[in-house]
């Protein structure tokens, strides 16, 4: 009996060092509640600003399609809006990574990490680059869904090296940048779904599933 569990426990232990060979595993998902909160207070902001812009030209009669806060105009703030959520999302991201790869006795940056990066990125920087060409022909409308979609894709493409948590959550990030792309009013509500609420449920169900026992 206790050559057999032996053997199980030695079978375990080789199919965790092929995984971590094989898989980023370092990802936390901690991580992805935290990107899932800066989202959602980003959300807010831009759903203030827009409130406030409504009641400011209701007061002062004013009905100009530009808006403004702080000397910003609306394109404006939600465009650094979304850039100082990403930059928090990234960088507390790298931080929680960074710290379950040490308590994995592992390097954040390897040959495997390269392949992930590359992976992410090509998806993500060509949506990137086609959102800004949407603000560019000022069809800001697009742009939430765009956004959902390719970051699913990014997802799907990356989900080899790592969990098939991922792979489920871009499918789903897809989906909802479809709807979104559907029903284009509601842009913003389903980029908070998306980007928001869809990231702090799978984040917690990573934390318990993969990092709860370290």
């Amino acid at each position: 009996m206790e050559n057999s569990n032996s053997n199980l426990n030695d079978l375990a232990h080789i199919r965790q060092l092929m995984e971590r060979s094989s898989k980023f595993v370092s990802l936390s998902g901690l991580s992805g509640v935290f990107a899932g909160l800066y989202a959602l207070v980003g959300a807010g902001m831009v759903y203030y600003f827009n409130e406030l812009d409504k009641n400011l030209m209701y007061e002062t009669g004013n009905f100009s399609s530009t808006k403004k806060l702080l000397g910003l105009s609306f394109t404006q703030f939600c465009f650094i809006d979304a850039l100082l959520v990403l930059m928090f999302s990234l960088s507390t991201s790298f931080w929680l990574s960074f710290k379950k790869a040490n308590q994995l006795g592992e390097t954040i940056w390897n040959n495997l990490t390269k392949r992930v990066f590359i992976n992410m990125m090509v998806p993500l920087a060509t949506g990137g680059l086609f959102c800004l060409l949407l603000i560019y022909h000022q069809q800001f409308i697009f742009v939430a869904p765009a956004t959902l979609i390719f970051y699913g894709l990014a997802l799907v493409n990356v989900s080899k090296y790592t969990y098939t948590d991922i792979f489920q959550l871009g499918i789903i990030e897809i989906i909802i940048g479809l709807f979104a792309m559907f029903f284009l009013a509601n842009g913003l509500l389903f980029w908070s779904i998306g980007f928001g609420l869809m990231h702090i449920i799978y984040g917690i169900g990573m934390y318990f599933k993969y990092e709860r026992k370290l």
